[in-house]
């Protein structure tokens, strides 16, 4: 089996402006890690699609995705073509992660 390389992720939620997301963003590429990802929650944070689609468009190296898209928020096909978007657009920098809700807060608050 060949071995792949340990990488470094930061996980991130908000950003004040526009201004310190893009540039927090490039100081975490600057700094060598590999990923930034965002939960995908409905308390006070980003929304993680275009949050992360900015993270892309700033930087040229680093990997972007969610840990992990909660699988009752969105339609799977409407999910399927809005990361399918991003990887188009970050040259196939994304990084995929599905999986069951557990917060019921964020049930109560998507309805």
């Amino acid at each position: 089996m060949p071995q792949r390389p340990f990488r470094f992720g930061v996980q991130v939620r908000n950003g004040d402006d526009a201004a310190s997301w893009v540039t927090n963003a490039r100081r975490y590429e600057e700094l060598g890690y590999a990923v930034v990802t965002m939960p995908d929650h409905f308390d006070e944070q980003l929304a993680p699609i275009p949050a992360l689609q900015a993270v892309a468009d700033a930087t040229s190296t680093i990997r972007v995705g969610a840990l992990v898209f909660d699988n009752d928020y969105k339609h799977p096909v409407v999910l399927a073509k809005e990361l399918a978007t991003i990887d188009v657009l970050s040259g196939g920098r994304l990084d995929i992660g599905l999986g069951a809700g557990w917060m019921a807060t964020d049930y109560e608050r998507s309805g």
